[in-house]
């Protein structure tokens, strides 16, 4: 008989907000393939060359404004998911980042020290891409060929469509904004560049994010949907407003955190914010659901960078509602993915 154990699988962060630290991070995290997608030697140039010259202490400055005393925002609300997720299902429950040093690999062992021999890896990814999704899944097969070949690993797909999910972030959603007077609800996705959005269109023929487009194609049924990063941000948008009767035009998709010169997917969440405020909006909220806990994105770009830009252009309130972390709702949700993945 095998023994079933789960692994959470998050972005990661720095050990400290010291420039050493999180360059040691920044390294690791640019230098993946599957986040900058350009040969090695270009990669290098860029990352090695250019960009750990450069940004490790601007992005040290933003992760001490962030910092928690008990650590990096990410992993001390990771750790609080872990701990209650543990707290309802009857199999071992282990914690690891893509990134950083509580490695997959470590993840892995931890389980297979308790006999676990079948391992069911969640993404904390409601959508999938290539440089979240794709690359852990990839990196847990490659270290589970090379160490653990004995196990099994299957994996919990993007449930950015699923309706049990959409309850629950729009409950988070309705609960923040109680008793507020927002104008404009904005769902803010993490960026990635347009050529990721080819790459993964296994049709090589429905996916065209680039602006002029409008995203005809994401309301277009297709094969291409399962990993099309962003048709399932849109949708979870869609299916978020849908569930919450949200009025047309007052609530629409942006993106935010590029790098590099090539084209991200857009519209930006700056600009966005910029020219909202630029319009006359005088109260807006903000949520971002690719991702399902608070880290440098959602506390330091979007709810201080954000609500300056926002201030600056003559807007008042600005609203950040924050991520999933570990809401009890979410919570018993995964744990019943986990518990419906066990009977099978």
């Amino acid at each position: 008989m095998s023994k079933k154990g789960i692994l959470l699988v998050n972005l990661g962060s720095p050990d400290s907000p010291n420039p050493k630290d999180v360059k040691r991070y920044l390294g690791e995290f640019l230098m993946d393939e599957r986040v900058i997608d350009v040969p090695l030697w270009a990669r290098n140039l860029l990352v090695k060359g250019i960009v750990l010259n450069t940004r490790p202490k601007a992005s040290a400055k933003a992760y001490k404004k962030i910092w928690w005393e008990e650590g990096s925002p990410l992993i001390v609300l990771s750790e609080r998911l872990q701990h209650k997720v543990q707290g309802k299902v009857d199999f071992p429950v282990a914690l690891a980042m893509r990134y950083g040093s509580m490695t997959i690999k470590k993840g892995i062992q931890e389980l297979v020290n308790k006999g676990v021999d079948d391992i069911f890896l969640i993404p904390l990814y409601p959508q999938y891409a290539m440089a979240t999704t794709e690359t852990i899944l990839v990196l847990a097969e490659d270290i589970r060929q090379q160490h653990f070949p004995d196990i099994k690993i299957s994996d919990l797909k993007a449930f950015y469509n699923n309706l049990d999910y959409i309850k629950v972030l729009s409950k988070r959603i309705a609960k923040e904004l109680e008793g507020k007077d927002y104008e404009h609800l904005l769902f803010s996705y993490h960026g990635v560049p347009e050529r990721h959005i080819r790459k993964s269109d296994v049709t090589k023929s429905h996916c065209d994010p680039s602006p002029k487009s409008c995203g005809k194609c994401c309301a277009t049924t297709s094969p291409a949907h399962e990993f099309c990063y962003r048709h399932q941000c849109v949708e979870v948008t869609r299916l978020v407003g849908d569930y919450l009767n949200l009025k047309e035009g007052t609530y629409s998709s942006s993106f935010q955190s590029r790098l590099g010169f090539d084209p991200w997917l857009r519209p930006y969440t700056d600009r966005t914010i910029e020219r909202l405020g630029k319009e006359g909006v005088k109260n807006m909220a903000i949520v971002t659901p690719a991702f399902v806990s608070d880290c440098l994105e959602t506390l330091e770009e979007i709810a201080m960078e954000g609500e300056e830009i926002f201030h600056e252009v003559g807007g008042k309130e600005f609203t950040t509602i924050p991520c999933l972390n570990d809401d009890d709702e979410w919570v018993t949700l995964l744990a019943q993915w986990i518990n419906e993945w066990a009977r099978i």
